[in-house]
C-alpha cells in the first residue's frame, strides 16, 4: 500500500450523517490516506442539511462536504477525487488514461446503479422511503450479478490494486443486505469486500438504525 501519515495544520472537518454510505466512503478513505479529520454530524432528522449554515457549504443541501482547511468541497465523489490528487502519489487514482477511466467507470456505477439500486433498497429499511422495494432489490441483483462476474479477472474493481473505485462502491454493497439484498450468492464480492476490510486503516460505518429511522 501507499498510504502514508500526512501533517496537516489542522483536522479536515467532514459533515457527514453516520448511516450515510456517501458519507462513510469519505470516512474511509480520510482514514486509509492516514489524514487527521473531524466528524460533525448533521442533524438530517432536524434539516440541519437545509438550514442556511449548511447550505453555504453545499447549496444542494446534501452530506457530505468536507472542509480542508478552507477547500470546501461537496459530493462524495468528487472529494474523493480531490483528496487523492492532494494527498495521494497517483495509486488511489492512476494518472495513466486507461487506468485512470477504469476508475471513472466504477465511480459512475457508485454515482448510478449503486444509488439507485443498494442505496436505495436500503433506504426502505433504514430511513423508511416510500420506494419500490422489490424492484430495488431486483435492480441490485442485475448490478451485483455483473460485478461478481468482473471479479473473475482481478480482487478489485479496477485492477489489481485497490483503488478510488473500490472506495466510492464499498459502503452501499456491504450494507446492502440493510434494505434487504442478500450477498449470499456472490462468493467473489464477499470476498472484494473482505480485501477492502483488510486494508490498514479501515473504518466500518454504523450498521444500527439511528436518527432518521428513530
Amino acid at each position: 500500500m501507499h498510504t502514508t501519515a500526512h501533517r496537516l495544520a489542522q483536522p479536515i472537518k467532514l459533515y457527514r450523517h453516520r448511516l450515510s454510505g456517501h458519507s462513510h466512503r469519505v470516512e474511509l478513505f480520510l482514514s486509509l490516506l492516514g489524514l487527521p479529520y473531524e466528524l460533525i454530524d448533521v442533524d438530517l432528522a432536524g434539516k440541519a442539511h437545509k438550514s442556511d449554515a449548511f447550505l453555504r457549504l453545499n447549496p444542494l443541501g446534501q452530506v457530505p462536504v468536507i472542509d480542508d482547511a478552507g477547500t470546501v468541497i461537496a459530493d462524495s465523489n468528487a472529494i474523493l477525487v480531490y483528496l487523492a490528487g492532494r494527498y495521494d502519489d497517483g495509486h488511489w487514482l492512476p494518472r495513466d488514461p486507461l487506468a485512470a477511466a477504469r476508475v471513472q467507470r466504477w465511480l459512475s456505477v457508485a454515482a448510478g446503479q449503486i444509488a439507485s439500486g443498494p442505496a436505495a433498497a436500503r433506504l426502505v429499511n433504514v430511513f423508511g422511503a416510500k420506494l419500490d422495494a422489490d424492484a430495488l432489490i431486483a435492480k441490485s441483483h442485475a448490478l451485483f450479478a455483473v460485478m461478481e462476474q468482473e471479479l473473475t479477472e482481478s480482487a478489485y474493481l479496477a485492477g489489481l490494486v485497490p483503488t478510488l473505485a473500490d472506495i466510492a462502491c464499498y459502503s452501499y454493497i456491504a450494507h446492502a443486505p440493510e434494505g434487504g439484498v442478500s450477498l449470499d450468492g456472490y462468493p467473489r464480492l464477499r470476498a472484494w469486500l473482505a480485501h477492502i476490510e483488510a486494508l490498514p486503516g479501515f473504518v466500518a460505518m454504523a450498521s444500527t438504525p439511528v436518527g432518521l429511522a428513530a
